[in-house]
């Protein structure tokens, strides 16, 4: 296997300069990182990544928690997130931790030994264990948040706007001329779930359906909304927003069981816009988020935190999108 001093000697400079060249090629200039690349290639040399850890004290691994890795919204993410690491020369590792504080508090553990270098988490609940180094550093602790916002969490989170998204969706369902539109929400511990609620109630009281506007509590899964757009529709909806796409397909299949149809007895909103949204039969109008963009952004705001090279932010709103597709249409 050829050595770091191998590639020097071919490339004509020092093992220091090979290191930069592959670490850090902005302390290069173009010509000679291009040079020890050229070599690299040709040799096909793999830089010891352990026994740089040692010499730098870095473990070269980043810690992304999810609270159900079965699903599917979080697949796009952690891709994201993947790819951004690789970019930054950082390995994943994943962990479930199933909504459970023990579990959480035992992958948070791992940050502490520095078994990883910094911890990014999609759930809603910074680990027990890391509060202290939250209050300690503050925005400069290697931990970011991904999807949820919250600013009691105290540290810097990437997501979009959520409320703002709930508007949308229940404007979307109030201009096509619904007047009894139910709400399947989210666990409403989640600041997303209240989130969404809360624009979605603003929309509904700004149209003066305030008062109309029925909500039932979901847990994100497809049998909860079944289960709760079975309620819904008993109690005389024409249209359903559910705060994510697993919701809608279970609700769809409710509509269907109930002898209706969608979108033409009940138009139904989903989000998240997962990759088979447009493939539901009817293809389900529903609100995109940018979910590699969402994990690329926790990496990229994570690696900043861990190189000092920049000021963290506090957080980063994306952009989301209302996709109008087959499952709603006008009320006649």
């Amino acid at each position: 296997m050829p050595t770091i001093i191998e590639v020097a000697a071919l490339a004509g400079v020092s093992t220091a300069t090979v290191s930069r060249a592959l670490s850090h090629p902005d302390r290069v200039s173009k010509e000679t990182r291009a040079r020890v690349l050229e070599v690299v290639h040709a040799l096909d040399y793999k830089p010891n990544v352990a026994a740089r850890s040692l010499r730098t004290l870095r473990a070269a691994k980043i810690l992304v928690t999810v609270p159900d890795i079965s699903n599917p919204f979080f697949a796009s993410v952690i891709r994201g997130a993947e790819e951004a690491a690789r970019d930054a020369g950082y390995a994943v590792v994943l962990g479930d931790t199933r909504h459970d504080p023990v579990i959480e508090d035992q992958y948070a553990d791992m940050l502490s030994r520095r078994e990883v270098d910094g911890l990014i988490f999609l759930g809603h609940r910074i680990p027990k264990s890391l509060r202290a180094l939250v209050l300690s550093q503050g925005a400069r602790a290697p931990i970011v948040n991904g999807c949820e916002y919250s600013p009691d969490i105290g540290v810097p989170s990437v997501h979009i706007d959520n409320a703002a998204a709930g508007f949308d969706a229940i404007t979307h369902l109030i201009d096509l001329g619904h007047g009894e539109i139910g709400a399947i929400t989210g666990p409403l511990i989640s600041p997303i779930s209240r989130d969404r609620l809360s624009g979605a109630l603003n929309a509904a009281e700004q149209h003066g359906f305030r008062d109309r506007l029925m909500v039932r509590t979901g847990d994100y899964s497809a049998q909860s909304g079944y289960d709760q757009a079975t309620d819904l529709l008993a109690a005389g909806v024409t249209a359903l927003f559910c705060f994510s796409d697993e919701m809608a397909l279970g609700a769809i299949s409710a509509v269907r069981d109930a002898g209706l149809s969608c979108p033409g007895d009940v138009s139904i909103v989903g989000f998240d816009d997962l990759p088979l949204a447009r493939f539901f039969q009817p293809a389900l109008t529903t609100i995109a988020q940018p979910k590699e963009m969402i994990g690329r952004g926790t990496v990229e705001m994570l690696v900043g935190i861990l190189s000092g090279s920049e000021s963290p932010a506090d957080q980063i709103t994306l952009s989301h999108q209302l996709i109008v597709r087959n499952s709603t249409q006008a009320r006649h």
